[in-house]
């Protein structure tokens, strides 16, 4: 019986070509992945940031007017509430009329500091006239001296001479005692002078004080940006302290990533960086690397770990970088800070 060789099997060429074209592919990913790898510190533990001002009530009083409403673009300067201020305004008042006071009180010790000179010269032209007096009784009590030695005069005119020089002596003593009061009086109504414009000053300062205190019932935005978190309503009574609204700036938003800490050993201010935002996945932003944290961001928390005691487990740390936008015009509107963001830093 003849033997029939069946025929050969084809060889099934497609999967060894599939095979290199898959191992080839992934070589190539590799390598694209590790040279990128190379270049680039990637995170995707960041998000957008920005300025963020509360607002607070800088005194107690009830609400008269809000000129926002939530949410809405203010300008630095632009006034959001109006708290009533006429208990602010009396007070004002009453520290005008203590400086009226103050004022007249200043002037009353300047009139008795010119009383009081007044009262020196007259003094002083007191003791000049006693002076006189006093000579011409010297004299003549000399001159009877003499005669009662000679007895020329009767006693009765020496006794008179006598008594009219001590009585000249006793004038001459009692003006120097005027002379010494009125400088006295002068010294002291300098010292009133002294007194009253302290006096002045102190109210000045509560004029001054109460002024402020009168501003600080017109609340305005502390900058440019977004009214939000509106907390407060018509007629509410607010305490010094009290949250009324946050302003968030919209032109100075930036990007805070927490890279580990195993990242940051190429890495440097001024590098180029590409922002991708989650919530617009098609744009790319670009941006640079501004400034690296002071501290981990484990080192600001609230309770932050103290390895003192040896028994921890080590974990690799993040440091907050800050990465500023070359041009955020185009986006300003769109961000919102807390917004996820993936960034990537071109090492060289």
């Amino acid at each position: 019986m003849e033997h029939i060789t069946p025929p050969a099997k084809k060889k099934n060429k497609v999967l060894p070509i599939v095979l290199v074209l898959v191992i080839g592919s992934s070589l190539i990913f590799g390598f694209n992945k590790y040279r990128y790898a190379l270049h680039h510190e990637d995170t995707d533990d960041a998000q957008i940031d920005a300025d963020i001002s509360p607002v607070y009530s800088r005194i107690s009083g009830y609400v008269s007017d809000i000129r926002f409403e939530d949410n809405q673009k203010v300008k630095k300067g632009d006034t959001l509430i109006i708290i009533d201020g006429r208990d602010l305004q009396i007070k004002v008042e009453q520290s005008e009329a203590a400086i009226a006071n103050a004022l007249a009180a200043v002037k009353v010790a300047e009139a008795a500091v010119e009383t009081a000179r007044g009262n020196a010269v007259v003094a002083q032209s007191g003791i000049e006239a006693a002076n006189v007096r006093l000579w011409k009784a010297d004299q003549d009590y000399n001159r009877f001296s003499s005669l009662m030695t000679l007895d020329a005069t009767t006693k009765q005119k020496f006794d008179a001479a006598k008594a009219e020089k001590d009585g000249a002596q006793a004038s001459v003593n009692s003006a120097k005692s005027q002379l010494i009061v009125a400088n006295k009086q002068i010294a002291a109504a300098q010292e009133q002078i002294a007194v009253a414009n302290a006096q002045l000053k102190q109210r000045q300062a509560d004029l001054d004080f109460s002024k402020l205190q009168l501003t600080y019932s017109v609340i305005t935005a502390p900058a440019n940006g977004l009214a939000s978190k509106k907390n407060v309503q018509n007629g509410q009574l607010v305490n010094v302290g009290s949250p009324l609204c946050a302003i968030v700036g919209n032109e100075g938003v930036y990007v805070i990533a927490n890279f580990k800490e195993t990242q940051l050993s190429k890495m440097k201010e001024g590098q180029p960086v590409k922002v991708v935002i989650d919530a617009f996945p098609d744009d790319k932003i670009d941006a640079k690397v501004y400034r690296f944290s002071a501290a981990t961001g484990a080192k600001f928390s609230l309770l932050p770990p103290d390895n003192a005691s040896g028994n921890y487990v080590k974990v690799i740390q993040r440091v907050p970088v800050k990465i500023k936008f070359d041009d955020v015009t185009k986006v300003k509107d769109m961000l919102r800070p807390g917004m996820s963001v993936k960034v990537s830093v071109e090492l060289n």
